[in-house]
């Protein structure tokens, strides 16, 4: 079994470090230094906050590129100047012997430390009752037996002016509905179950946590869940690499935001605290609607006495309701979550008073509160539709991925003047998901995500795949 040394940065580094300087041991935080999106609102004033000439990137064009692998064939409508490469799709060997499961999702890239090699851990977003899907990786490491979902790695690397996708196997087997997540200064991802079902749905074990997985080792991990992180419909995470604090994200229409205190930071099977957030001074605050952007919101934390309640199958909100009981927020539908610049920006799929979606900037100060605030809400779909995974650009802007049901999903650029275009589009239905940049900035891989039920043998679903997207990045914003 080989390791690689991922970036130069291990867990026992981190510790080391302690809350000092962790910022910059991961690829993307260095990216998000000077991230200050100005407050923005179609309500509060400017009707068009569409961004000129597609933010400097042009009109879009089309281009269908074939994965030499599967015989797969995808169009997208990308800038002048950009292209891409479509592999690994749902159903494709890999090098241990399984098949590319279902439903591709979230996902990061990490360097390996070699020079224009890169390893990428990708979600599977898996919802097949138990027992009628295909069960993913080796018995022996399953979490649940009849689990078809978890984490598979892969292997990419530049060479010849392009990227060139090597080899995957499975890191993570045997769990469920792996949905998003969120890297660490340590060189891992934490994968993410969006569902509490378990035994009295069926299953083998009880779903409904987070998992760590390794971007270095090159086998299926031992599946640990990390109980005291909560128990309840997890979307994403983001580490605060100061700190070693992981802030936690729910995709529920009633739903809270959290933060994880580790015990010791950067061993988070060490245990640790449970907190949701609450607006201080306002008792069960409501973001959902009526918001004005830029306006600040003090904010304070409550514990979670019970992370993993025992009820939590037969009640999703279990957790929920233990900090709404102490007077907590609630969000709508929190997804996408990602740490840069001191704070950490949120997507609210569902947010605002049209319901097509918000961006939140919660900043931290000192251990026991922040401020956050509404930095975008969406007034028409065509705009923006149902953001979900957020990354950083190397210019220091968002990506935003649309999980929509109009036509055309998108990926779109959201600048720091608070302006909105699209990156990317293509045709049908199936969601954006997993966005995230090579270390060096040069390639945007993302995910669609294909069917999340059904058989991997079926002809007929529609397979996830996975994109790398480059080009000249330096004529526009990101």
């Amino acid at each position: 079994m080989a390791t690689l040394t991922i970036g130069g940065s291990n867990r026992r580094s981190f510790l080391r470090r302690g809350a000092a300087a962790a910022g910059g041991s991961l690829f993307a935080i260095a990216a998000m230094e000077g991230l200050s999106i100005r407050a923005a609102n179609a309500k509060d004033g400017e009707k068009d906050r569409t961004s000129p000439d597609n933010g400097g990137y042009g009109e879009l064009r089309e281009l269908t590129r074939t994965d030499p692998e599967s015989g797969f064939s995808q169009t997208l409508w990308l800038p002048e100047g950009f292209d891409f490469k479509v592999f690994s799709v749902a159903g494709s060997p890999m090098r241990d012997g399984n098949l590319t499961p279902l439903a591709h999702d979230g996902m990061a890239c990490f360097p390996t430390g070699r020079r224009g090699e890169w390893r990428l851990v990708r979600n599977h977003e898996e919802r097949n009752e138990p027992g009628t899907g295909t069960p993913a990786g080796s018995a022996e490491h399953r979490y649940d037996a009849l689990g078809g979902g978890g984490t598979t790695t892969l292997n990419v690397r530049w060479k010849a002016g392009e990227p060139h996708f090597e080899d995957a196997w499975q890191s993570l087997s045997g769990t469920i509905v792996n949905c998003a997540g969120g890297p660490t200064p340590w060189g891992s991802w934490l994968s993410c179950e969006e569902t509490t079902a378990g035994t009295a749905a069926g299953w083998e074990a009880e779903h409904g946590y987070v998992f760590e997985v390794s971007s270095a080792e090159e086998s299926e991990a031992t599946p640990v869940p990390l109980k005291a992180m909560g128990r309840f419909v997890h979307e994403a995470v983001a580490v605060d690499p100061r700190s070693g604090v992981v802030y936690e994200t729910e995709d529920q229409n009633t739903a809270g935001f959290y933060r994880f205190l580790p015990n010791v930071p950067g061993d988070l099977a060490e245990g640790g605290q449970l907190q949701m957030l609450k607006i201080a001074d306002k008792w069960n605050y409501d973001t959902r609607t009526g918001q004005r952007a830029g306006k600040g919101l003090y904010v304070e934390w409550v514990d979670i006495d019970d992370p993993d309640p025992a009820g939590a199958e037969e009640d999703p909100l279990a957790v929920f309701n233990q900090g709404w009981a102490r007077g907590a927020a609630v969000f709508g539908r929190l997804e996408g979550c990602f740490y840069g610049d001191g704070a950490v920006y949120i997507a609210s799929t569902s947010g605002g008073d049209e319901g097509e979606g918000q961006l939140w900037e919660y900043r931290p100060r000192g251990r026991k509160g922040g401020t956050l605030k509404l930095v975008f809400e969406s007034p028409d779909a065509e705009l923006l539709s149902y953001p979900d995974n957020i990354t950083v650009s190397p210019g220091g802007n968002l990506i935003l991925c649309e999980d929509t049901s109009r036509d055309l999903p998108a990926m779109r650029g959201l600048t720091q003047d608070g302006e909105i275009f699209p990156l990317v589009y293509h045709e049908g239905r199936t969601e954006w998901c997993g966005a995230t940049f090579s270390p060096d900035g040069k390639v945007l891989f993302a995910n669609m995500q294909g069917a999340t039920r059904g058989d991997l043998g079926d002809p007929a679903l529609e397979p996830g795949r996975t994109v790398a997207i480059w080009g000249p990045w330096n004529k526009g914003v990101l």
